[in-house]
């Protein structure tokens, strides 16, 4: 695995999508360039915002989520990255609220983003990804769609702003220290109280 390079959050476009549980990604990157003082710069040219942060490039695409592979080839492909140098931040609704797991590659577990991302680069599997889960809507034969592109409940916002920080954490660790080191300290579930 190469040191991680560019941070991909996924989510939609568009101000009808803001806070959107499928925007998870867009807040962790937006978290990390408050935190580092970076300012995100639309590239018209590939469709997505980007900013950078000392050797890091943070993005997001500016595609709808099924079509973000587009984005990232154009910004692999100009920053002359490999796949194993991209780190992905996406929304996971098969993982519970404020669990998440990071992952150095594997296949696209559903997610259209994801797929789509794929796709794009060849095929290829072997980019990083935290997984940020939000959950499953509780209501019997819920429409995963609308699910997704709902907002958190009053209930819910607390624990997914506490996921959103984690994630952000979490890329701190895959960049400073690596994968097997965010995995071991993210990929698990916290006892109740419990804190890093």
């Amino acid at each position: 695995m190469g040191d991680v390079r560019l941070v991909v959050g996924l989510g939609n476009p568009g101000r009808e999508y803001e806070g959107t549980r499928h925007n998870v990604g867009f807040a962790v990157v937006d978290r990390l360039a408050r935190q580092w003082q970076c300012s995100f710069q639309l590239k018209r040219r590939w469709a997505v915002e980007v900013a950078a942060h000392e050797r890091l490039w943070l993005a997001k695409p500016q595609t709808f989520m099924n079509r973000s592979g587009m984005a990232v080839q154009a910004l692999v492909s100009w920053l002359k990255l490999t796949p194993a140098e991209l780190l992905v931040v996406v929304d996971d609704a098969d993982l519970p609220l404020g669990r998440m797991k990071v992952l150095a590659s594997g296949g696209s577990g559903g997610h259209n983003g994801l797929r789509s991302i794929m796709e794009s680069l060849g095929g290829v599997e072997n980019f990083g990804r935290v997984r940020v889960g939000i959950g499953r809507s509780e209501r019997v034969g819920g429409d995963l769609a609308d699910h997704v592109l709902g907002r958190f409940t009053p209930a819910e916002r607390g624990p997914a702003e506490v996921a959103v920080a984690r994630a952000a954490e979490a890329v701190v660790c895959c960049v400073t220290r690596g994968y097997a080191a965010a995995m071991n300290q993210f990929n698990r579930k916290l006892a109740e109280g419990e804190t890093d």
